[in-house]
């Protein structure tokens, strides 16, 4: 870490009143200046729950839109408007829409890396840290449309005896993790303990002794005594798995092309501290969102924030798609 820009945006984030999220993927000395390190439920309601006046996201856009539309007064920064996501982008708009409106009786499940126009077409939204919660919280007799990722969905549909209607869309990150070689690697080291994120392939997490989120692995590493874990999901997570367990040996599970560097997120990636203090210093890029699209994709996170707190929810009806 560069000392002096990591004392600057200190500086400067004193100056602003701002506080910095962080996301598990993001590198480590970005996590290491950071507030808040979480997944990204963590960090929506850790940016309710703030009272700086300026909230620096450093993760994707979708996870600034979130924080955007539960703080609408907030002002909410990136560090690069092109952090984008795969699942995002597999998933336009107008598509998603047209998906809903062939089964208007069904209960938008959608997952939280999508964009706030999707969400404002959902029912509730969902992180893998809380899907399960939410889903079991739906009435058994409404079906379930969940999206984008869909192996996200196969995996919840498997351990919650829900069928569900997919949209075929995954994660490129954890897509690329091999079970071909994970399976050679396991043989390497019989002891080691395997941890993956429902992302992954199904081929993948058959191997998996513990399958979640990103906080649910890093509580494995935290609380498992073995000594050895094999990990398939993105690597910025190992950051914190070595500052709870130092002792430990982390081995990311393989792609199949042993030549790249292909499960670091290009998007988490394109995040720095340089970036984040020129943030700091403009106030630029900000995520705004119109009033109307906000409030729309609002009643979907809310019904999310309700659910794991256990409130009580209303289920909508027959779906009709809102003028966004």
């Amino acid at each position: 870490m560069s000392y002096d820009l990591a004392a600057d945006i200190q500086k400067l984030k004193a100056e602003k009143n701002a506080v910095i999220l962080a996301h598990f993927y993001e590198d480590g000395e970005i996590q290491d200046i950071a507030d808040h390190v979480g997944d990204s439920f963590f960090l929506a309601k850790m940016g309710q729950k703030s009272n700086a006046d300026v909230i620096l996201l450093a993760g994707v856009v979708f996870m600034a839109e979130s924080v955007k539309i539960l703080n609408p007064t907030k002002k909410v920064l990136v560090p690069d408007l092109e952090a984008s996501c795969s699942l995002v982008k597999g998933a336009p708009y107008e598509e998603y829409k047209a998906w809903r409106e062939k089964h208007p009786d069904g209960i938008a499940v959608t997952y939280i890396n999508s964009s706030a126009e999707v969400k404002a077409i959902s029912d509730v939204i969902v992180t893998s840290s809380n899907a399960e919660q939410i889903i079991n919280a739906i009435p058994k007799d409404r079906p379930i449309l969940f999206g984008p990722d869909a192996n996200l969905g196969r995996y919840l549909a498997r351990e919650l005896k829900r069928d569900m209607i997919l949209w075929p869309g995954s994660c490129e990150v954890h897509m690329l993790f091999s079970a071909r070689r994970l399976h050679e690697l396991i043989q390497k080291h019989p002891d080691a303990v395997v941890i993956a994120h429902p992302e992954c392939d199904e081929n993948v997490l058959q191997y998996a002794t513990v399958i979640g989120s990103t906080s649910r692995l890093l509580d494995e590493v935290k609380n498992n005594p073995a000594k050895k874990f094999i990990v398939a999901t993105e690597t910025g997570i190992f950051h914190q798995m070595k500052k709870v367990r130092p002792e430990a040996e982390i081995i990311q599970a393989p792609s199949e092309d042993e030549t790249c560097e292909c499960n670091n997120c290009p998007y988490m990636k394109l995040n720095s501290l340089q970036k984040i203090k020129l943030a700091l210093q403009t106030l630029k890029p900000e995520v705004t969102l119109s009033d109307a699209l906000r409030k729309k994709a609002q009643v979907s996170l809310d019904r999310m924030m309700d659910i794991t707190s256990n409130q009580p929810v209303t289920w909508p009806g027959r779906f009709v798609a809102p003028e966004l």
